[in-house]
């Protein structure tokens, strides 16, 4: 076999990454680039299109800049799935700063949209409970306060949609709008039972299906690019999904029951369920896995908006830490009795809450409590609220877990992992790789293109936690934590 190389694009909250894998798909370069956050003052959450795509650009470029570019056979593509843009159809160019999925701006266009009495209706077509965190109201709001936007869209001269449609669209030059079954899923609009977009639910939220994305399976061919000239040939994008679907795939999750939970800025929990769609009753949501070569998987899913931003929190807000890796020293010096909780309900809580009036807190302070007992507090309300998510879909699914995969940087937080195992009260299993959401698409794209056969999953290495708390103690702690939730709920 000639030397071939495959590139991947891991477009996340905080920046874009490019990875680059051998013939044999061992990583062995990675490029970065941030991009920024932009706050206002109401706390919307925004970001640059714009930026994003020439970060793409220049992470690609240094990736490849000691390789023979010749040689790179494909690439794939995984995004952040909710963050949410409308662009131009005929230029390209975007029509305002993208909608982050953790800014829950659109509340408002989802409350409507409830008072018609169709939010049940939408979770039994979609999976997914009516939320601003999903794109459905993300893209009504864009329409409904971007200046020439409805107009646009009423000539079919826009495009709406996620990063993934984005991103293809630029590096294709505007040959190709599309996006896969993972990522349509995740809209809101996407009847995942007919496997299309839904008309009844579009029309709800003012959108006409019409301009939205040619939706393709997860390793079909969706256009070719040479990264603005940076490779002498065009190659083919043969491989996007949304990241967590992303890390689920490189993790290996092939067979149902198999879990996965990435830590990143917020984090997702997915249970591989198979071929046919359970609808949770314990408020997680029913999304599509992928579809590869024709067949469809589904999955159960949670999603937490504040998890690894908790760190970043408490680091460059609370000024309580330097870096991320003193928290592990921290939590271990805190007073081992404090019943100190911290509620990340910064922009509200998701599932299996769902409760986007939700406010944050810090609940049970002692006299004792302090930067240590408050650093703890925050790092391990990433476990509880992961335990909330594991729970509720062992009870949808039936099953009980017998290990939970991990990804993500957090997950060399060894004190998390190992309060992870403890309050979950299951084996947790980390890779010897943090780059599994890049891993995922690069997979699928080596083996669509037969770079690879299914034998490349088998390389990853694992590092394993195993249960070590009493029962007792679990539960009068998960029991603390329940209790300190319902504080903050507003629906009760």
């Amino acid at each position: 076999m000639a030397e071939k190389y495959m590139i991947s694009i891991d477009q996340s909250t905080q920046g874009t990454k490019a990875l680059l894998f051998d013939e044999g798909g061992s990583l062995i370069k990675r490029t970065d680039k941030p991009h920024e956050q932009i706050v206002n003052e109401k706390g919307w959450v925004s970001h640059n299109p714009a930026e994003i795509y020439e970060n793409v650009i220049d992470v690609v470029s240094r990736l490849t800049e000691d390789i023979d570019r010749s040689k790179v056979a494909g690439v794939g593509i995984s995004n952040q799935r909710e963050t949410s843009l409308a662009w131009d159809r005929i230029t390209g160019e975007p029509l305002a700063e993208a909608i982050v999925w953790q800014c829950a701006r659109a509340a408002n266009i989802c409350e409507r949209v409830e008072k018609q009495g169709e939010a049940e209706n939408i979770r039994r077509k979609t999976g997914m409970n009516l939320s601003p965190y999903f794109p459905a109201s993300k893209i009504a709001w864009l329409l409904e306060n971007v200046e020439g936007a409805r107009e646009k869209a009423d000539r079919g001269e826009i495009c709406h949609g996620t990063i993934d449609s984005w991103l293809v669209y630029k590096l294709t030059g505007g040959k190709s709008y599309k996006t896969d079954y993972s990522n349509a899923s995740r809209t809101q609009l996407f009847n995942i039972f007919e496997l299309k977009w839904d008309e009844e639910i579009c029309a709800l939220f003012g959108i006409d299906p019409s301009n939205m994305a040619q939706v393709c399976d997860s390793d079909s061919e969706f256009g070719k690019t040479d990264f603005e000239g940076v490779l002498p040939k065009k190659v083919p994008i043969h491989g996007v999904l949304g990241d967590s679907h992303g890390s689920l795939f490189g993790q290996g999750c092939l067979k149902p029951g198999m879990t996965k939970s990435t830590y990143g800025t917020g984090s997702s929990i997915m249970m591989n369920i198979g071929e046919k769609p359970v609808l949770s009753t314990h408020g997680v949501v029913t999304s599509l896995a992928w579809s590869m070569g024709g067949k469809v998987n589904y999955v159960l899913e949670g999603n937490l908006n504040y998890t690894g931003a908790v760190i970043t929190w408490l680091k460059d807000d609370l000024k309580l830490i330097r870096s991320p890796g003193e928290t592990g020293t921290l939590a271990r010096e805190a007073v081992q009795d404090d019943e100190l909780y911290l509620i990340p309900a910064f922009s509200g809580l998701g599932a299996p809450y769902w409760d986007s009036r939700a406010t944050a807190a810090i609940v049970g302070m002692t006299r004792t409590t302090g930067k240590a007992e408050v650093v703890r507090a925050g790092v391990e309300c990433i476990a509880y609220q992961i335990t909330d998510i594991v729970k509720a879909m062992c009870e949808d699914a039936g099953v009980r877990l017998g290990e939970l995969r991990v990804d993500g940087g957090p997950t060399k937080n060894e004190y998390l992992m190992q309060f992870q195992s403890d309050i979950a009260d299951v084996a947790v299993q980390v890779p010897d790789s943090e780059e599994l959401s890049g891993i995922g698409p690069a997979y699928a794209a080596g083996l669509a293109l037969g770079v690879w056969d299914e034998s490349i999953f088998g390389r990853l290495n694992r590092v394993k936690y195993a249960p070590g708390m009493d029962g007792e103690t679990r539960k009068k702690k998960y029991n603390g934590w329940k209790a300190a939730v319902s504080t903050v709920l507003t629906k009760r």
